[in-house]
């Protein structure tokens, strides 16, 4: 019988030498396949700890069922019975968690087995390399003496001069030499690769075999712990059909002539007495139903009266007095650190911010100022950041007209600066849609897309919230499809995901990667694909749209560590001062190039800003557009950089006079982009051959980007 060995080194080779990829990854599997099989046996562990926690509830309930009747002691066999049940569940429980320890310990042993025979295979896959180098090389010198070749004898056929013959065949000679040169050179690399991979080979099987192995001993384990549990199941229900069996019609009425025996005369009939209720509101009395018992419980009338409809500031005000009576009887642990007490605001915060986008009422300002009392006055308050230059201090006048808003406005709405509005990317364009050969490298591109979402809290920098994620996409042309599908094994797509240290969380596709958990480099994280998933989705995708060029690919997310304010691209304070007649508003701004690894310009800049109290009319610098549908003023920005006026700094201005004030401090929403860059600074670069990278896009835009007083 043909050995394993025999098999996997046969099936190791092909003309690219890709067996080494393979069984390396097919290595990385077995781990993967051992922490689902724990994850499988910790779920059956979950299911029959719920199942006997039920049963263990139905077997009380059957104790409380009615004790009155012939019936009566019919309920303790079941009751009995269940408990039994539940009690073989529970056995099964504490086998299966015992289990659960002996698999984590061979996860743990295995991938320790795992980093060491990684670092013995290293010269294997260095001879991969080489050879796969020469392979390429010897193809195209191997092309370059036939092409001589044939020069030379067409010269010769057609007569040429002796000279140019002669030339040719130079050429002809040193083709020959070459390709002679790389022939030895292909051969030597050969022989190591094979000996090398003998020996790889080799190593690998032990290591299937004893996975392998050691996976059907936890699953024979796995299999008689069920099975032992069938077996006392049937016992119960055994002994259950016993009992039942042994419970004749006469026993049960003899138990209960023998237990509720009432005597032989007929007791009198007791008087009965009306009573009566009277209902508010009703001069008359009505009767009650007859009683037998002057202890009857009392009754009570709950009556529930609708909130009586407000309108104007009286239903707002309502509205909020609501909310702060409602949030404030949600109770939280109290924050010990500085980290759960940031976890803490931001969850108050954007739990705010969600009811006043329901409720159209500025929530946020009397609440949050409730749990961060201080000054929100244009006069009382210390800019954390000023611009160099001094700005025109020239009087506002309120002669001129309100300017109307443009009809086209891209911000209507704070919402419409949510995430929904930051741009996607690998849209525009993708790998050239060219027809592919098999031997070529295969084209990919990606796109590194991040969203910075940050709340800033009046002059202070310290209450600076900050939350940054993103995504990674892959886009695959419409060519590399017929090339994995007509290669039943096409070389495994390997990449290096790099300057992760400022990542957080990392949330890879599983459908479609794999990684090594025993990864100790926290720079930088290998990942795989999981090829035939990879096919399969991308021929999906090709036929959902046949005429696409290229197909995108979510791969991962991720979340970035942020260091407050010094992590935004664009630092935030703002100032109200607000009386009954008008409104000042100051937001100071400043570029920060500090929070970029490649420092760009911040574009599409634009500022939104609601304002209650009735404007009627509004001066602003620079100017700003004002919308009277929505109460709410815009300024569109040019772009922002170092290269700016103020190196990036400046200040917006406003004055509102108002007919219905004072105006109530709101939050103001900000939105901007940037391309060529992003917060993070990661990066990704190809394993391995058979792929090459032809487009690298990265930008990252504002989420939720706020300020308030």
């Amino acid at each position: 019988m043909q050995t394993m060995r025999t098999l996997i080194v046969e099936n190791a080779s092909g003309e690219k030498n890709n067996g080494f990829d393979v069984l390396y990854h097919n290595m990385k599997h077995g781990q993967i396949s051992s922490k689902e099989l724990t994850d499988f046996i910790r779920e059956r562990a979950t299911i029959e700890e719920v199942y006997a926690r039920s049963m263990t509830k139905l077997a009380k309930s059957a104790g409380n069922f009615s004790q009155l009747g012939t019936f009566a002691p019919v309920w303790d066999v079941f009751k009995t019975s269940t408990e039994k049940l539940a009690s073989c569940h529970l056995e099964l429980v504490r086998k299966l968690q015992e289990l659960i320890k002996d698999v984590q310990k061979y996860v743990d042993d295995q991938a320790k087995v795992h980093k060491k025979t990684k670092e013995e295979v290293a010269s294997t896959n260095g001879a991969v390399q080489t050879i796969q180098t020469t392979g390429v090389a010897l193809q195209k010198s191997k092309e370059n003496y036939n092409a001589k070749t044939v020069d030379q004898e067409r010269l010769r056929k057609e007569g040429a001069t002796q000279r140019e013959v002669d030339k040719a065949g130079v050429k002809a000679k040193k083709a020959t030499e070459a390709y002679k040169g790389l022939v030895e050179k292909y051969a030597t690399a050969k022989s190591e690769f094979e000996q090398k991979m003998a020996e790889t080979a080799q190593k690998f099987q032990n290591i299937e075999e004893s996975h392998i192995v050691h996976m059907k001993d936890i699953i024979q384990s796995y299999a008689q712990s069920v099975d032992e549990t069938h077996v006392q199941i049937g016992e119960v229900h055994t002994e259950f059909l016993g009992n039942m069996e042994n419970t004749s019609v006469e026993s049960l009425i003899q138990k209960l002539a023998e237990s509720k025996g009432t005597g032989k005369e007929r007791p009198g009939a007791k008087p009965r007495k009306r009573k009566t209720y009277a209902f508010p509101g009703q001069n008359s009395f009505y009767s009650s139903s007859d009683s037998e018992d002057e202890d009857e419980p009392r009754k009570f009338r709950v009556e529930i009266k609708p909130v009586a409809p407000n309108n104007g500031t009286h239903q707002s005000r309502a509205t909020i007095d609501e909310l702060k009576a409602s949030i404030g009887n949600i109770s939280l642990s109290p924050p010990t650190t500085v980290r759960q007490f940031l976890d803490y605001i931001y969850l108050e915060f954007f739990t705010l911010a969600i009811y006043s986008t329901l409720y159209g009422v500025n929530v946020l300002y009397p609440l949050l100022l409730v749990k961060f009392p201080g000054l929100c006055g244009l006069s009382n308050q210390v800019r954390p950041f000023s611009p160099p230059k001094t700005l025109s201090n020239a009087s506002l006048s309120l002669a001129a007209p309100l300017a109307r808003a443009e009809s086209s406005s891209s911000l209507s709405s704070t919402a419409s600066l949510s995430a929904s509005n930051t741009p996607t990317v690998g849209t525009s364009r993708g790998p050239s849609p060219v027809t592919l050969a098999s031997q070529d490298a295969l084209p990919i591109a990606v796109a590194f897309t991040e969203s910075v979402n940050a709340y800033f809290k009046g002059a202070d920098p310290t209450k600076c919230i900050v939350k940054i994620t993103g995504d990674m996409t892959l886009s695959f042309p419409m060519g590399i499809i017929k090339v994995f599908t007509s290669n039943p094994s096409p070389a495994v797509l390997t990449f290096k995901l790099k300057s992760t240290s400022k990542l957080e969380q990392i949330l890879p596709n599983q459908t479609l990667l794999f990684s090594d958990p025993s990864q100790s480099d926290t720079n930088t994280k290998d990942f795989w694909f999981n090829m035939q998933a990879l096919t399969s989705y991308l021929r999906k995708a090709s036929e959902q749209n046949p005429a696409a060029s290229y197909y995108n690919v979510d791969i991962l997310k991720y979340q970035v560590s942020s260091n407050g304010i010094q992590s935004t691209p664009l630092n935030l304070a703002v100032y109200w001062k607000c009386t009954p007649t008008t409104t000042d508003l100051r937001l100071d701004y400043r570029y920060n190039p500090e929070s970029m690894l490649y420092p760009g310009p911040l574009s599409n800049v634009q500022v939104l800003v609601p304002v209650d109290g009735e404007v009627i009319n509004m001066q602003s610098l620079p100017n700003a557009v004002w919308n009277s549908e929505l109460n709410k003023s815009l300024w569109k920005l040019s772009d922002i950089s170092e290269k700016s006026d103020n190196e990036g700094s400046g200040s917006l201005r406003a004055k509102f006079e108002l007919s219905d004030g004072p105006s109530t401090p709101t939050t103001l929403a900000v939105q901007f982009m940037s391309e060529g860059s992003t917060l993070s600074g990661v990066d990704m670069e190809l394993l391995g051959a058979g792929y090459r990278l032809s487009l690298n896009k990265k930008r990252f835009a504002t989420g939720r980007y706020m300020a308030d007083c």
